[in-house]
């Protein structure tokens, strides 16, 4: 696995976390990320506004990739400027925010509060109006600046259509009719921890093969963040809700595939039937019927591709009690029958 490697290359024992007293990061990668940049010390010298020059060389304040990157690189990173109030803007591209340390608060479109804590994740799309309040001298933030040809890995290290994966893109690369962001509480899960500070020491230490690697890694952080779906902060505004319910449903249909339902999931979560379909589509594009077909499908090929149980058999395991509606839907969507589907992967 790639973690141990880079790990056990770059950590000393001394310098490793106590998860008991809240440690998350290296202390000398900490350390190094802690240091006064020279914007930073014309800020504590008087300056009194961001320097917008150092971000765009638009009118309007688009932070732009082109001065926030290497020409041809598709992932980057650069310290959160402290002590300031960071004014409204956003992004030709897509940002994550990681606190190391701290905390930041941040304003999203003029009303959504959201106080980033030690160890959490903030995911902000492109089309998202952000600003944030000034953080002091121990307030740590690590924001990837990412393009979204860089998530090519990361999905491919999903299943194909998983329901989950499509989540993710809509909610990172959407066309902007609603404005999305996703805010993880994953201090506590240690693994997303490493891979984040794998990330973060791979390219202040232009370790060789960087890019490669942290395309793999962020992978695995997505892997890791959807088995985290419920550490999703959730708020009082209807697109938090929207988005909150709609990756409950997710997580249901993962859970209870083979006899969930509409109706004890909307009962569960204490929302109509209509209006809880009317979140998961909003956030998927898919219908709650739509999203237990594909799933059903999913681990229906999968069995087909790697065990000998009999056709009948798997229906039967991934849930329908319909075989000649199981083929009809099987042959409409991969224009083969289940048995050769299973001799053409075998072949």
């Amino acid at each position: 696995m790639l973690f141990p490697m880079v790990i056990c290359d770059t950590l000393n024992l001394e310098d490793s976390r106590a998860v008991d007293g809240g440690e998350y990061m290296n202390t000398q990668l900490l350390e190094k990320l802690r240091r006064v940049t020279e914007e930073e010390k014309k800020i504590l010298a008087g300056s009194h506004q961001v320097q917008k020059n150092l971000y765009t060389a638009a009118t309007d304040f688009t932070v732009d990739c082109e001065k926030m990157m290497s020409r041809g690189t598709l992932f980057d990173i650069r310290t959160h400027t402290r002590f300031i109030r960071f004014p409204k803007h956003r992004h030709n591209y897509i940002e994550i925010m990681y606190m190391c340390e701290g905390s930041t608060t941040h304003i999203i479109n003029g009303t959504e509060r959201v106080v980033l804590e030690k160890g959490d994740l903030l995911f902000l799309h492109q089309t998202c109006f952000h600003e944030i309040e000034a953080a002091g001298e121990n307030d740590i933030g690590v924001n990837f600046i990412v393009l979204p040809e860089f998530f090519h890995t990361a999905f491919d290290m999903m299943d194909e259509e998983n329901v989950l994966s499509n989540f993710i893109i809509s909610s990172l690369t959407g066309d902007g009719r609603q404005c999305q962001y996703l805010h993880f509480r994953v201090a506590e899960v240690l693994p997303i921890q490493n891979l984040i500070e794998n990330m973060v020491w791979s390219i202040e230490n232009q370790h060789r093969n960087e890019t490669r690697i942290n395309r793999v890694t962020m992978g695995l952080v997505f892997l890791q963040l959807l088995e985290h779906t419920d550490r999703i902060a959730s708020g009082s505004s209807l697109a938090q809700l929207s988005q909150a319910m709609a990756v409950r449903a997710l997580r249901y249909v993962e859970e209870h595939y083979t006899d969930g339902t509409l109706t004890e999931l909307a009962e569960r979560e204490h929302q109509s039937l209509y209006q809880m379909s009317r979140y998961i589509k909003a956030e998927t594009g898919y219908t709650f019927k739509e999203i237990l077909q594909m799933k059903r499908f999913q681990v229906a090929c999968s069995l087909l591709k790697t065990s000998k149980l009999s056709v009948s058999d798997i229906i039967t395991m991934v849930g329908y009690d319909n075989t000649s509606y199981f083929y009809r839907k099987f042959q409409e969507k991969y224009h083969m029958s289940p048995r050769q589907y299973r001799l053409e992967e075998k072949s």
